[in-house]
């Protein structure tokens, strides 16, 4: 009976919350349309920072990193050349086989100076599996002028645009290697350039060259090692169950590592994690704006009904029910910001997520970030949702001040207020 008697008075409650909240329609629908303006920016522009967040990290892992690495354990901080991975080359054909949602690739690395006939260059030569280097990296696919590697034991060599221009060589040219070998020796020899990559990324250009796997570790007796192992397992919410049942694999292996992506790049992850503090600050700005309209809203409203209130009162109602029907009220005016600021911010979002959207500079920031000139919001509910939450509970708290003055009324002087 009790609960009975609760629940009929809630209902009449809202009742007349919402018949209270109409009674300015002009203030409340000007209060529910800063509400709405927020929540549909708010909705576009976080779906689109994700979306940003999404295409960055795939685009910077598939170039060439790949979502995780097989390593051996401290290799990734000092990278030296007999920290590797014994027959490199048979334990990722062994993943493949043994997890064929993932694909591998074996890699070997060395710091060499490479030489054209004018000039000479220190830079990166790493050592790849033809076959299945282009199932980890689009550098295959990025290849401009002449080919990329097709022969596993051939003396060619893969180099970027910008490391081409700086040898001031062609395809079909010849470059000189001279580093250290796995054992303390020199490792020196002659490759052809097969092709040449442009990835957008000047760095990457600058300071990467590519041969096959079994060449290298020739030159430089690796005697059928290697460094890594590099992974993707096509969409990142996949990478970490995958790695869970790879480092269960790889228990019989001593010494040996999996590496994701954040382990890998935590460059990455710190510039998404410092752009979104920036950018929340500027939806907070927004956010406390919105608070502060319907603060000053649900205060005229109580200073308006004052005697209304001394009258209600006397009759025996207690403040706390007053209070209740003033959080109602809130409740009900950002609930109808939240419905219709939500669907139009979806909707807005929904189409820009199939058309793409760029704007003006867009190109230049793309090619600094890794990311294309045209950015796809993303359509997750978390990322629609989180903005217009965020607004509806900081309304709810707005409305805690002007529900509280109700505490401190006096019956009498309230029922003489004009």
């Amino acid at each position: 009976m009790a609960a009975r008697r609760r629940d009929a008075a809630l209902g009449l409650s809202l009742r007349l919350a919402w018949r209270n909240i109409w009674r300015q329609k002009r203030r409340t629908w000007l209060t529910a349309l800063a509400m709405i303006f927020s929540n549909v920016l708010l909705v576009f522009m976080i779906a689109l920072q994700f979306g940003s967040y999404e295409m960055m990290i795939n685009n910077s892992l598939r170039l060439f990193i790949g979502q995780a690495q097989v390593q051996r354990a401290g290799y990734h901080d000092e990278q030296k050349m007999r920290l590797s991975i014994p027959d490199v080359a048979d334990l990722a054909a062994s993943i493949r086989r043994e997890l064929p949602s993932l694909s591998a690739a074996a890699r070997a690395n060395a710091f060499v100076l490479l030489s054209s006939k004018d000039r000479s260059f220190a830079t990166r030569i790493v050592g790849v599996e033809p076959a299945h280097e282009p199932g980890l990296s689009t550098i295959p696919g990025l290849v401009t002028e002449g080919r990329y590697l097709d022969d596993p034991t051939a003396a060619e060599i893969v180099i970027g645009s910008v490391m081409a221009r700086n040898l001031k060589v062609a395809t079909g040219d010849e470059l000189t290697f001279l580093g250290s070998g796995r054992d303390g020796s020199f490792a020196a020899g002659v490759v052809t350039v097969a092709g040449i990559f442009n990835s957008g990324s000047a760095d990457l250009d600058r300071s990467l060259a590519e041969v096959p796997l079994a060449y290298f570790q020739d030159a430089f007796t690796m005697a059928g090692a290697g460094h890594e192992i590099a992974l993707s397992a096509g969409a990142l919410d996949d990478v970490p169950a995958a790695l869970e049942v790879l480092s269960t694999m790889l228990n019989e292996h001593q010494g040996l590592v999996v590496l994701d992506w954040n382990a890998l790049m935590p460059g990455l992850k710190q510039a998404i994690q410092a752009d979104m503090s920036s950018g929340w600050f500027m939806y907070g700005v927004l956010i406390i704006l919105v608070a502060f309209s319907v603060l000053n809203t649900q205060l005229m409203s109580v200073l308006e009904r004052t005697r209304e209130f001394g009258v209600i009162m006397a009759l025996g109602i207690k403040p706390r029910r007053l209070a209740l029907l003033v959080l109602f009220e809130t409740f009900l005016m950002a609930a109808l910001g939240l419905l219709i600021g939500v669907l139009l911010g979806a909707a807005i979002t929904g189409y820009f997520s199939t058309a793409g959207f760029a704007y003006p500079g867009m190109e230049d920031l793309g090619a600094k970030f890794n990311l294309p000139s045209v950015v796809y919001p993303s359509m997750d509910l978390f990322a629609i949702l989180l903005g217009p939450s965020v607004v509806f509970v900081f309304c709810l708290l707005a409305a805690i001040y002007p529900a509280l003055k109700l505490y401190g009324l006096k019956p009498v002087e309230a029922m003489g207020a004009v």
